[in-house]
């Protein structure tokens, strides 16, 4: 199964393409990879906390039923209140609905999300999204200083 391959955005204000362009290239690959792991994973999206897609891998001929920029939004928004139910920082949230199912990992100040097919194992996932996020972690950390040395 090859992915689409998608980059980092130039345009974005914290990103640059080339400081992050070797790295990148191999998280792209990583993201593609992460396809072929579970059946039934239809794309792998990693946001920032404003929905800006920073890397995205989809599988072949298949378009996820859902906007990127809308699920990091409306995971971030989720995630602060259920943290405030008294029980600490919310970590994960899965949403399966009748043909899909999104899981999504509050990983630093980035946001993974997994679109999957309803049947796909959710347990997967989220063992799938728990290894991802020393990966998320660099990102989130290139990104931090890239911002702080563009002030």
């Amino acid at each position: 199964m090859q992915a689409q391959r998608h980059t980092i955005d130039p345009a974005h204000p914290k990103c640059s393409s080339s400081s992050l362009s070797e790295p990148w290239q191999e998280l792209v690959v990583h993201f593609e990879k992460l396809l072929t792991r579970v059946d039934g994973l239809i794309s792998a999206v990693v946001t920032d906390r404003d929905g800006v897609v920073l890397l995205r891998a989809n599988a072949p001929n298949i378009t996820p039923p859902f906007t990127d920029s809308a699920l990091g939004c409306t995971f971030a928004l989720a995630s602060d209140q259920a943290s405030k139910l008294g029980l600490k920082k919310n970590k994960s949230i899965v949403s399966i609905y009748e043909s899909y199912q999104l899981v999504q990992f509050n990983h630093a100040s980035l946001i993974t999300t997994f679109v999957a097919s309803s049947n796909a194992n959710t347990g997967l996932l989220l063992e799938l999204g728990t290894e991802l996020e020393s990966v998320t972690q660099v990102i989130a950390t290139a990104l931090h200083e890239r911002h702080s040395g563009a002030l």
